[in-house]
């Protein structure tokens, strides 16, 4: 939802950092890679207890993810590092409910399972609709140059990190959280297939 208000004030300084370092000789792959091990040590850090370091790597992190776009951008995108940066988005978006699971998997093992159910329910609605917008060709650009269709939602990439850091500043509201959160990417989810229901009738 807060995604595309946010990149008017993002991309141009990221485009510009992204510019310098593609004249570095540095590739959009390598900063995606570099920005996933980044999140994995904060899910790492917040299974062990740090939760101001998994703060900062988090926002370290996506620092990564959105600078690899900016890389991408100036040397030309392409269709693997849409599938590289895709496909690690979602291997960290699981990792960090994970974390807080392996924290303390009595108290955490329900929620943290059905935040990760919600998550994949999400992303199947989110990835479905991108394979039948390619098929259609529908383009859209209010989130960038993207190598996937990106439908806007209730829940984004912005409020998934917010929720992220939220979560590293209070941990003991863990359960409740991640049920409400859950519960949005449901409903985000359900949204989307209903959009695809209008977008895709034959």
């Amino acid at each position: 939802m807060l995604d595309r208000h946010l990149r008017p004030y993002i991309d141009p300084p990221l485009n510009l950092i992204g510019g310098h370092a593609a004249r570095l000789g540095m590739q959009a792959n390598a900063v995606t890679l570099v920005g996933l091990v980044i999140g994995l040590a904060a899910a790492g850090a917040i299974a062990a207890g740090y939760f101001l370091l998994a703060i900062l790597l988090i926002l370290a992190s996506r620092l990564a993810d959105g600078l690899d776009g900016a890389v991408a951008r100036a040397n030309g995108v392409t269709d693997f590092g849409g599938y590289l940066d895709i496909t690690c988005d979602y291997v960290f978006y699981a990792a960090i409910p994970l974390a807080f699971v392996v924290l303390d998997p009595g108290a955490h093992g329900v929620a943290g399972a059905f935040l990760l159910l919600s998550f994949y329910v999400n992303a199947g609605s989110f990835l479905g609709f991108a394979i039948l917008a390619e098929k259609k060709g529908l383009r859209s650009g209010a989130h960038g140059t993207k190598s996937l269709y990106f439908t806007s939602g209730l829940l984004e990439g912005t409020e998934t990190i917010a929720f992220f850091l939220l979560l590293c500043l209070l941990p003991g509201w863990f359960v409740p959280l991640a049920w409400g959160f859950g519960i949005l990417c449901l409903i985000t989810a359900v949204a989307r297939i209903a959009l695809a229901a209008r977008t895709f009738r034959d």
